[in-house]
């Protein structure tokens, strides 16, 4: 792949798991990337379904990972995904069936998921899962050696793509990740999902140099 021949020795990519695996065909995400899939298959796609589909779907980005030498894959599962007997059931056969080959799986649990915390730890250390969360709005549910942040926006919605973060709001995350060096914690990744990011990172890398 031209990514990593073309990027320095020492760069590190960090994936987003293929929606296939976790948003269903009705998502829009899949409209956007022009698969169609046909309506007898539906229920065979994303949400975590222990299906060969899904399965294959994993297998191909497990693929991609290993040849741009990625540690670490980001599961982001939507909203809809919420805290049942079911998804739980999923989650805990999705996990365990697939092959890992030495990468970090990190989940991100949305929607009603953030009001089952003790749930969300259980299930990663069962499953050797890293906890995907917005620092700035919540804690990890269980503290692991790699952390893994991705930020949203701040404001009334969890979501706020425009939100362009203060320096206020960096110095408190620089210092909840400063914190957690005390922790134990070995690695922390920190993706801005925002439209000044670059912006918004650099200025982060600055305070924690300052640190």
């Amino acid at each position: 792949m031209n990514w990593r021949v073309e990027s320095p020795s020492d760069f590190e990519f960090s994936l987003k798991c293929w929606q296939a695996v976790t948003h269903p065909p009705t998502s829009p995400t899949w409209r956007k990337a022009g698969i169609s899939v046909e309506a007898a298959k539906f229920d065979r796609y994303g949400l975590l379904k222990p299906m060969n589909e899904n399965l294959e779907a994993w297998d191909r980005t497990r693929e991609i990972c290993k040849t741009l030498k990625t540690r670490i894959c980001v599961v982001q599962c939507p909203p809809q995904f919420g805290y049942t007997t079911e998804n739980v059931n999923n989650i805990r056969r999705f996990f365990s069936a697939i092959a890992r080959d030495g990468l970090r799986i990190a989940w991100e649990p949305r929607g009603d998921w953030r009001d089952h915390k003790e749930a969300i730890a259980d299930l990663c250390q069962e499953l050797d899962l890293v906890h995907v969360v917005d620092l700035l709005r919540r804690d990890p549910a269980v503290i692991t050696k790699t952390i893994y942040v991705r930020l949203h926006g701040l404001g009334s919605r969890e979501y706020d793509y425009k939100y362009k973060y203060t320096d206020n709001d960096l110095e408190a995350l620089a210092k909840k990740l400063t914190a957690l060096e005390k922790k134990k914690v070995k690695e922390v990744y920190v993706l801005f999902n925002n439209v000044h990011m670059l912006e918004d990172a650099t200025r982060l890398g600055r305070m924690l140099e300052e640190r």
